[in-house]
């Protein structure tokens, strides 16, 4: 994977978010990981929007199988991202706790990430 990202580079629902700033594959269990993360310390306030999904099948040899014989089973699913994509969005509460809830979120991803901010955005809008 080579490039920036060509879609999904910009916020489209809410006001705070995180940014890739690396290539890699990100796989649903870490994806739900930062879920929970940002969820807990919102307490269940405001909104989430996840803007990735893991539609890439990984496929995997049994250990200690020789070479050839075919592809291996599918072991699990991944999502690409490269540099520019947005993971999340959050709506709905104050910028403090969004930077900290994105924050938790952001230390379960196996990516280089960076908090961003809606242009338009005026703290007394909440």
């Amino acid at each position: 994977m080579k490039g920036n990202a060509q879609r999904g580079h910009e916020l489209a629902f809410g006001s705070f978010g995180i940014k890739t700033l690396e290539n890699c594959w990100i796989t649903g269990r870490q994806i739900e990981a930062a879920r929970q993360a940002i969820a807990r310390h919102m307490k269940r306030e405001g909104q989430i929007w996840i803007k990735i999904f893991p539609d890439k099948p990984i496929t995997k040899k049994p250990a200690e199988v020789r070479m050839g014989k075919g592809k291996g089973a599918p072991e699990g699913f991944v999502a690409p991202v490269t540099p520019g994509r947005i993971l999340f969005e959050i709506e709905g509460v104050p910028f403090e706790v969004a930077q900290e809830a994105l924050r938790l979120g952001a230390q379960k991803l196996p990516v280089a990430t960076k908090f961003i901010v809606r242009r338009d955005f005026v703290e007394s809008s909440l």
